[in-house]
């Protein structure tokens, strides 16, 4: 019964977990005929991909402290709600300028549910659980890559691109009907908590000063922003630079997708007999060489169709394996502020997200050279981050141990 349950709760995180990755995923293959029925371009319609982030990292520090005073729920509501009206205004959008400001509404709607999702995993799981269940997050999170281009790629291709949000909006009803019926409330509002700016500020400011937050939350959010520069620029380099078809780019997607999903799973395995910091350490080394590999590929011209997908495949997996880790470490030193450390994860994310997608599409000059080059970026500065974050963390905690046997050589004499 309690597994079952579980598997419920997970099931339903998840979907608000994905519901961001689903809004851009769905898309992506769409991007021509877009941009052809806007009397458009494709970098044109890129630029609706880097609203979407702005309004997801603008929208987490919004919905943050809603959720620590309001409680989980009613904040959800409001924002699935938000969610669905902006999905069915993208349907009707007539203008790339229209489609540009819509997404910046559906991705603040969005957004309510990735916060709300990892503040719930904090309330309802045990610390020591937190990164098996963010890896199991992930395999629900994970479908999208794999599914959305591919659904995406036909509708576009067989019906109209118009249907792509259709379908989103479908998918926020269905959500909406399954936090109201099967999702617990798993923190109680809280009338002192409160909502003047100058509070909320010295919340953020706290939970940004503790180094296991800001090492963690930094490590892990610009390895995903390797992620963001891949999924900005693989519509130009797929579809125009390698000529692939709107659905055989929904099933490279995919494919690439399936080791992001896979890794996310193995995760799990190796929590068993590693640490979470040795894992993200791995990862993170193994994804900055695939990224150098990459860079000097696409400026030196010895990488063709196949080797790109194989090393975008294993770059992306190593993102299974940091992504869980580094959620869980920077949440863990927090309980009661769970929605505001949230909150401000994932704009963090979310914003250095938008920066490389907006930045991959800026440099686009019709080679695979820019997305490789901030791609590797991202892996090599968060490599960085990590050790020198991690020696922080390490001295701190040996302060603290000196602190306590001193204090206690005090009270025993």
């Amino acid at each position: 019964m309690q597994s079952s349950k579980n598997f419920k709760l997970i099931l339903i995180l998840g979907l608000l977990s994905a519901i961001g990755p689903f809004s851009i995923d769905m898309y992506l293959p769409g991007f021509p005929a877009i941009a052809a029925d806007l009397h458009t371009t494709v970098a044109k319609i890129s630029l609706s991909l880097s609203s979407f982030f702005i309004g997801i990292s603008a929208g987490q520090m919004l919905y943050g402290p809603l959720l620590d005073r309001f409680g989980r729920k009613n904040p959800l509501y409001i924002g699935i709600a938000v969610y669905l009206i902006a999905s069915a205004g993208c349907a009707m959008a007539t203008s790339v300028d229209a489609l540009i400001w819509l997404r910046l509404l559906q991705a603040l709607g969005s957004c309510a549910g990735m916060v709300a999702s990892r503040a719930m995993v904090r309330d309802l799981f045990p610390v020591n659980e937190n990164a098996k269940i963010f890896s199991l997050l992930m395999l629900v999170v994970g479908v999208s890559p794999i599914i959305a281009p591919t659904v995406g790629g036909y509708l576009s291709s067989h019906y109209s691109w118009h249907y792509l949000f259709v379908v989103l909006a479908i998918m926020a009803a269905i959500i909406l009907a399954a936090v109201h019926f099967y999702l617990p409330e798993s923190r109680q509002p809280d009338p002192d908590f409160s909502l003047k700016p100058k509070p909320i500020i010295n919340r953020f400011l706290q939970v940004s000063k503790e180094p296991q937050f800001y090492t963690y939350a930094l490590a892990g959010s610009i390895a995903s922003a390797g992620l963001y520069a891949y999924i900005s620029g693989s519509p130009s380099v797929f579809m125009e630079i390698y000529k692939v078809t709107e659905q055989q780019y929904g099933w490279i997607f995919a494919m690439v997708a399936a080791g992001l999903i896979s890794s996310s799973q193995l995760n799990t395995l190796l929590l068993r007999k590693y640490k979470s910091e040795q894992v993200i350490a791995i990862s993170l080394l193994c994804q900055s060489l695939t990224g150098i590999i990459l860079v000097l590929g696409s400026v030196f011209g010895f990488l063709g169709l196949f080797a790109t997908i194989f090393l975008c495949f294993i770059f992306l997996s190593c993102q299974g394996f940091t992504f869980p880790n580094t959620s869980a470490l920077s949440l863990a030193p927090f309980s009661k502020t769970a929605g505001s450390a949230s909150a401000l994860l994932g704009s963090i994310q979310m914003g250095i997200g938008a920066f490389t997608s907006a930045l991959v599409s800026y440099l686009n000059d019709g080679t695979a050279v820019p997305m490789t080059i901030v791609m590797a970026c991202c892996a090599l500065i968060s490599f960085t981050i990590l050790i020198i974050g991690s020696r922080i963390i390490r001295n701190k905690a040996t302060r603290q141990e000196v602190q306590e046997e001193t204090a206690e050589m005090i009270i025993t004499s």
